[in-house]
């Protein structure tokens, strides 16, 4: 039971703030990223540290109040803000704290990806994340984490060498490959089901600060060619190479820089090449010359900038759906091709995207079995991004994310979903089960042991394992 006088002493323990419907800054606090979100905890608790999470927790469990938690706010599921819950907003906690001796990030687990690549490049560091700079790092680790790295340096979640977690049970858990090794394991695309990861410690690598950058697009009328140019360029690209293909309309931006592709349906291939600038280049140009294109990019450009390229084409209150699915290489055959023309032709907003990005490389090279993220044997993800601006244009947005990646099942790599992007978590025990296979039950016993009374449920949740 929550009482005035019950808040009243949590709000008197925190160093942050603790929010209720009635305050002024609730509206807005409350708030995520996808606009399609509209959702009123009981409470916002605004920590600033360990202690605070700490205090939360142990108010939440006194009175079995579900627990969610905001680190960026980002995921389009809106898992950082539950009806009736408390929500844990840890967006006050954002530092970053480098060794580059010992090429690690401490990093607190309010921070955005913007605040990571800020201290990392000082140093000419960087650790694999997104694509948009303003997501949480947290979110995106704990589910996986695909970005421009990932072929030579793996998943955000394999970066991830240790971490502090206020648990479910309210202790604080430091795990490490050494200490509390099987949290570790979990954390490593298991979600948020064990707790509040306050500090996450990455593995940083030399990136940058300027690295060569494909950004090419094509006419409408030649996807099916780029498509199968993009399935002959992907057998061969070495791991340094990290590529996407992707359906779009040209925005009708002034701010975008060539005049003649504004507002153009169109087929874009987007990726990053490490190591040598001008070698890059070389590695990618096949890209480039698929067709007459309708407009090129391309270039050195510096980390950083290539890490925020994209965040326009993402605004804070969208409307978004995104669901996306791991795939064999089957899925750029022939038939695969068929479809992808299909969908990209049927998208049914010009801000809507049909994505397919390379996997393999440093990805493949973790065992399955060594973290909870799974189907590393995946060549290619299919992501199908509904974006809108009309609620009366929901059901035909929805619908043709769902159908499009429920269609390509057939060439799924497992019947599993990538969990950032999960949708609205419908079906959300099926496809928990699916996603993770094998390796469900394991995780159902490191959530009884973390958090037997599944107070961190806002997210895709592994109930815990009945009591023997």
């Amino acid at each position: 039971m929550i009482t005035d006088a019950s808040t009243e002493t949590l709000k008197m323990t925190l160093g942050g703030n603790l929010l209720g419907p009635d305050d002024p800054a609730f509206d807005e606090v409350r708030q995520v990223w996808n606009g399609m979100i509209d959702r009123r905890p009981a409470l916002i608790a605004r920590c600033r540290g360990t202690a605070d999470v700490v205090a939360t927790v142990a108010f939440a469990r006194k009175r079995d109040l579900p627990i969610s938690v905001r680190g960026g706010g980002h995921n389009v599921a809106g898992t950082a803000v539950g009806d009736n819950s408390l929500m844990i907003d840890l967006s006050l906690m954002h530092t970053v704290i480098v060794d580059a001796n010992a090429r690690v990030a401490r990093v607190q687990g309010g921070a955005l990806l913007q605040d990571v690549d800020r201290e990392t490049q000082v140093h000419g560091l960087a650790t694999p994340t997104g694509l948009v700079s303003k997501t949480g790092i947290a979110g995106l680790c704990l589910s996986g984490g695909l970005g421009w790295l990932r072929r030579k340096h793996g998943l955000t979640c394999d970066n991830l060498i240790g971490a502090e977690v206020v648990t479910g049970n309210g202790e604080v858990v430091y795990t490490s490959e050494t200490s509390n090794p099987e949290l570790l394991w979990g954390l490593r695309g298991g979600g948020g089901n064990f707790g509040v990861v306050t500090t996450f410690e990455f593995r940083l690598h030399p990136v940058g600060p300027e690295v060569a950058f494909t950004f090419v697009g094509y006419p409408a009328d030649d996807r099916r060619r780029c498509y199968e140019a993009y399935r002959d360029f992907t057998q061969h690209a070495p791991d340094e190479v990290s590529t996407l293909v992707t359906s779009i309309t040209v925005p009708d931006d002034p701010a975008f820089p060539v005049p003649d592709a504004r507002g153009k349906p169109a087929i874009a291939f987007l990726g990053v090449s490490l190591g040598a600038p001008e070698a890059g280049e070389a590695s990618m140009a096949p890209l480039r010359r698929v067709a007459a294109p309708l407009f090129d990019l391309s270039g050195t450009m510096r980390w950083v900038d290539i890490q925020s390229l994209l965040d326009a084409n993402f605004p804070a209150g969208g409307l978004y759906y995104w669901k996306g699915r791991p795939l064999t290489a089957a899925a750029l055959g022939d038939a695969g091709i068929d479809m992808l023309v299909d969908y990209a032709e049927r998208r049914p907003s010009p801000l809507t995207a049909l994505v397919i990005w390379h996997l393999g490389g440093a990805i493949r090279q973790v065992d399955e079995n060594g973290t909870a993220y799974g189907g590393r044997g995946a060549e290619y993800m299919l992501a199908a991004e509904s974006i809108w601006s009309d609620r009366a244009d929901d059901e035909s947005n929805i619908a043709w994310s769902r159908n499009a990646v429920d269609d390509f099942a057939r060439f799924g790599y497992g019947d599993g979903l990538y969990l950032n992007y999960p949708g609205f978590l419908e079906n959300q025990d099926e496809v928990t089960r699916a996603t993770f296979g094998q390796k469900y039950a394991r995780l159902q016993a490191l959530k009884a042991s973390c958090d037997p009374q599944n107070l961190f449920r806002h997210n895709h949740n592994i109930p815990p394992a009945d009591p023997a």
